[in-house]
């Protein structure tokens, strides 16, 4: 029989801690990477509390909530998808993938939680809905109900302050930025993404002007990227600004075409950081340095965040965060 002693040792934290998590303490307090830990090796030692093993649930449907819009727009979810299929398998998971959230209610009753994944807006009812008859399930990127439901992204505000920081102490001041549009928040639909709220925010907080200097409309892809890039060029010809912190790799493909097309030299005249370091970046012109989001971390997070809040039948949802990183190529370099 595996005791609270041996799942302490393997997981690195307090026998007392174990204890008390494994035991449904209410009172107990601990981030959630802990958490995660010590319901990890518990379920690898084969633990069980009482007559209940905690387990990772078996059946699981996957909410496929991305809209097509173009192959590299696409690829994004395309490798979030493989990567969560992957992590399901190892896992000796059932996955069931639902495109229609009225579908996934219909047959609510054959699985034990959900994944979401993809930025689609859901309505308000179908969520409440969802809410009831199949009441545990993460959303994977987006946030859209939180008060029903759980969900892990990539923070994408500290990723743009992190942005800022670098090109400030490397000598930018004047530092642009070109994305898409659209965002959900709980039951609230915005116009406005969140990684231009942050880039909004933290330029006000930081002292920078960035009056004139943000483009954001349409989605995200090339297209998107290239008409942007191009108001960009036709508004600061003469007068560039020393940086321009892009959405996504989708997008900023587009900038440095409409870039290169109108004479502008990255990073001569500008400098270019994206999100997402999706493999495209390691193949413009130049090379493109960009926030990785480790989606592989996303999806584990996702499932060990499933198989926890269906173990202990809680009630509070939680939301975490994961950081990003940042890949360095032609594009930006930072001073050293």
């Amino acid at each position: 029989m595996v005791t609270m002693k041996e799942i302490a040792q393997k997981s690195g934290f307090s026998q007392a801690t174990v204890s008390r998590l494994l035991n449904g303490d209410p009172t107990l307090s601990v981030k959630e990477e802990t958490r995660r830990r010590i319901i990890e090796v518990s379920e690898q030692l084969g633990y069980a509390t009482g007559s209940r093993r905690i387990a990772l649930p078996r059946r699981v449907a996957v909410l496929d909530n991305a809209t097509r819009e173009e192959e590299l727009a696409d690829a994004y979810f395309d490798e979030l998808r493989s990567v969560l299929g992957d992590n399901a398998r190892a896992q000796h998971m059932e996955l069931t993938s639902f495109s229609h959230i009225d579908d996934l209610i219909a047959d609510a009753g054959d699985f034990d939680g959900f994944i979401s994944i993809g930025p689609s807006v859901l309505s308000s009812d179908r969520l409440l809905k969802l809410h009831l008859v199949l009441p545990y399930g993460v959303f994977i990127d987006i946030n859209p109900a939180p008060s029903l439901f759980d969900s892990v992204q990539p923070d994408l505000s500290q990723t743009i302050l992190d942005a800022l920081d670098m090109l400030v102490s490397s000598g930018k001041r004047r530092i642009g930025y070109i994305g898409g549009t659209g965002f959900t928040m709980g039951l609230h639909e915005y116009p406005e993404d969140g990684r231009l709220t942050a880039f909004r925010n933290w330029t006000e907080r930081l002292g920078l002007d960035a009056e004139g200097l943000i483009y954001a409309q349409g989605a995200f892809t090339v297209d998107t990227g290239r008409t942007l890039g191009e108001e960009a060029v036709n508004d600061h010809r003469d007068d560039m600004p020393d940086a321009f912190i892009v959405a996504a790799d989708s997008i900023a493909v587009g900038v440095l075409q409409a870039f290169t097309a109108a004479g502008v030299l990255v990073p001569r005249d500008t400098s270019v950081i994206s999100i997402n370091n999706q493999a495209i970046a390691q193949y413009t012109s130049p090379t493109l340095t960009s926030y990785d989001i480790d989606q592989n971390e996303l999806a584990d997070t996702a499932i060990t965040m499933l198989a926890e809040a269906i173990s202990s039948r809680r009630t509070l949802h939680h939301h975490t965060f994961v950081s990003t990183t940042l890949v360095v190529r032609d594009s930006f370099v930072p001073a050293r």
